[in-house]
């Protein structure tokens, strides 16, 4: 038996469109994002990132009292659990017009890290936001982490860099996420999400629009309850979390890729066996 070494390259693209144009054209051969492409691409129509929230926390998600963290039982909880780093000038004072457009809400933060928390207050007392509506919480292990979560309202992304496997621990707890993607790989990761779950109508095209949708859903307790009904169905009805249908898909793009080499076959572009078909089909 001769041993052969197949390599395959992962080219990281904030857009689609470099390959669709390349497949397109049907070249083989050419530059994608200054990664060189000899023999073609694969595609596999699924989210950028595919983190196992959903195998790593039960779906019964243990109730949590507000109480617990200091959170006000009728306030309308905007959060964020980012690493503070991701949460840059803009984006905060953006929070800061929402909570000001929001009455009776707070922004729940992590302390992470823990010497963020003056800096923030500062920032937004500097923008007159009583800082008693700013709420920190420690950072906590996976399963408190992700069952805290479902006590907000809404989780407000940072446009900059988004939360990855954060989104991810988010939405599985039912509350949705607006984000609003910009042009680098990190601030498009959240709106892959939110297209690949079912809502597109919590990706903003703009800062007014982030600020628009936050301001309904913290106003229009009825609207609020419908997408959070939407998020929390979506979570076992569309692909995001089905890591056995990605792992099953990746199985059979790789199959694809040796038979076409073990056949002699010339190099060519191999599209997913789900290019075309319903993104909701769960089926194997």
């Amino acid at each position: 038996m001769i041993k052969t070494e197949v390599v395959l390259p992962v080219i990281e693209v904030p857009t689609t469109e470099p390959l669709k144009q390349m497949i397109g054209s049907g070249m083989i051969a050419g530059n994608v994002e200054g990664v060189p492409v000899q023999n073609g691409l694969t595609t596999l129509n699924q989210t950028h990132v595919k983190a196992a929230t959903g195998e790593e926390v039960p779906h019964t998600i243990l109730v949590t009292s507000r109480q617990q963290y200091g959170l006000p039982d009728d306030a309308i909880v905007f959060c964020n659990f980012n690493q503070l780093y991701k949460i840059d000038p803009p984006t905060l004072s953006m929070w800061c017009d929402i909570l000001k457009l929001v009455p009776n809400s707070i922004l729940w933060l992590l302390r992470f890290p823990y010497h963020g928390e003056p800096n923030v207050m500062r920032f937004c007392a500097e923008r007159n936001i009583d800082t008693r509506r700013i709420v920190f919480s420690n950072v906590a292990a996976k399963e408190e982490h992700v069952r805290r979560g479902q006590l907000a309202d809404v989780c407000l992304d940072t446009p900059l860099c988004n939360g990855h496997t954060t989104g991810m621990d988010i939405l599985w707890t039912g509350t949705p996420m607006i984000t609003m993607p910009l042009e680098t790989l990190a601030s498009r990761v959240a709106s892959s999400q939110l297209y690949a779950l079912g809502v597109p109508e919590l990706v903003a095209k703009d800062r007014e629009d982030y600020i628009k949708i936050a301001k309904r859903l913290g106003t229009d307790r009825e609207y609020l309850s419908q997408i959070r009904a939407k998020v929390w169905k979506a979570r076992t009805t569309s692909t995001l979390f089905n890591v056995r249908q990605y792992c099953s898909d990746m199985e059979r793009l790789l199959h694809k890729m040796w038979k076409r080499y073990a056949d002699g076959l010339s190099p060519d572009h191999i599209l997913s066996d789900r290019e075309g078909r319903d993104p909701n089909d769960r089926t194997n």
